[in-house]
């Protein structure tokens, strides 16, 4: 017995569209100023910290805690210095695109990630904005597959009404399949 509206066909792999000719979609400039400021704030508080300490005047600090001192200010700048310059670049590499049946978030840089999620296997999409990204109008898309206890991913950088069109559109695909 034999149902007529099974198709098993070979396809050519030539033939399937790859991600890449996706147009991939940018985040928010907002969203790179802003973890560029906090990264600057933060090294620059710490440093801050270290050097009053080191360098204050009204009360006096065992000589023992120069040398130490004066390592954890180098060891913070350094530290500090690599945040900002890798983070910013982290921050840029993190983009994503909207397809008919997926969305792909491209992200990683120098270790390339590459997460496409279904919403046939969709469990739920969350909306979340913290303080600072409430302040700057942004928020963050995560996208919960089904089977998983974990967010797939979390899509940050949105405008608030991107992430909220984003994710209607997302709820009114999830449940529609594609037949030909």
């Amino acid at each position: 017995m034999t149902d007529s509206h099974f198709s098993n066909a070979p396809i050519d792999l030539a033939t399937i569209p790859t991600l890449e000719q996706s147009t991939d979609t940018a985040l928010m400039p907002a969203f790179y100023k802003t973890n560029l400021l906090i990264r600057i704030a933060v090294t620059t508080i710490i440093l801050s910290l270290l050097a009053i300490t080191k360098f204050e005047l009204f009360f006096a600090i065992d000589d023992a805690l120069h040398m130490p001192l004066l390592i954890a200010l180098s060891a913070v700048a350094t530290i500090g210095l690599f945040s900002i310059v890798f983070g910013y670049f982290s921050d840029r590499a993190i983009s994503y695109h909207v397809r008919e049946l997926d969305i792909t978030m491209r992200s990683g840089v120098f270790f390339k990630k590459v997460v496409t999620q279904p919403y046939l296997r969709l469990q739920h999409i969350e909306l979340k904005r913290g303080p600072i990204e409430r302040k700057v109008d942004l928020a963050t898309v995560q996208v919960f597959s089904a089977g998983g206890s974990l967010h797939t991913f979390a899509l940050p950088g949105l405008s608030l009404a991107q992430a909220n069109a984003l994710r209607q559109y997302i709820l009114d695909h999830k449940d529609v399949t594609y037949h030909e």
